[in-house]
């Protein structure tokens, strides 16, 4: 009987990063960010945990490579055509935002994280700078809307932006908490359709 021999390919070092990086999102909506460890995260990659830290110095390198990974998914999933109709423009990047959640539910888990942030002040940095981000786009579009009529000329379009924002927030947060037990995009359709009567001019 001839026996079989496996053999395991190596990675390259930058694979094994990104391996590293999203097994890290995906066990943090497993088990939440608070509860994933190095040594957790080197038995689900198969690998030892050193192997871990020959890659990244500490855990918060871990942590902030998470962030620039899910700003910059973040950035190819919301980006939305200029040519489109402001309102219209204005849903879909709701639309789009709320999708990118629903594909990575980790996101409401590690942006929220309390501990993770109160220990990485670079983390809680990249958050910031992304949701600064967000606003400065979703103020931008609705200034458009108020200069060209189709919202109320009394709109303040940084406020509104807010409000957008923590539409966006607050219903991540529920659905999150909820164990995802509803459709998180029909859920914000459904409330950006009220707002957006608030806004119409």
């Amino acid at each position: 009987m001839v026996g079989i021999i496996v053999t395991r390919t190596r990675k390259s070092a930058p694979e094994r990063k990104a391996e590293i990086v999203d097994t890290a999102i995906r066990l943090a909506a497993d088990i939440g960010p608070d509860r994933l460890t190095t040594e957790k995260l080197a038995r689900e990659i198969g690998i030892s945990q050193p192997a871990i830290f020959r890659h990244f110095p500490t855990k918060d390198a871990i942590w902030e490579n998470v962030a620039n990974h899910i700003c910059k998914l973040m950035a190819k999933s919301v980006a939305i055509d200029d040519d489109t109709s402001i309102d219209k423009r204005l849903r879909m990047m709701v639309t789009a935002q709320l999708q990118f959640i629903a594909r990575t539910p980790a996101i409401p888990a590690i942006l929220f994280s309390r501990e993770l942030h109160a220990q990485n002040e670079t983390l809680r940095q990249i958050f910031a700078t992304l949701m600064q981000g967000r606003h400065v786009k979703l103020s931008r579009v609705m200034q458009a809307g108020v200069d060209n009529g189709i919202f109320r000329k009394d709109l303040v379009a940084e406020d509104a932006a807010y409000l957008i924002l923590t539409l966006i927030q607050g219903l991540a947060m529920r659905w999150s908490l909820e164990n995802h037990g509803f459709d998180l995009v029909a859920e914000g359709e459904r409330l950006m359709d009220l707002q957006m009567r608030a806004f119409l001019a």
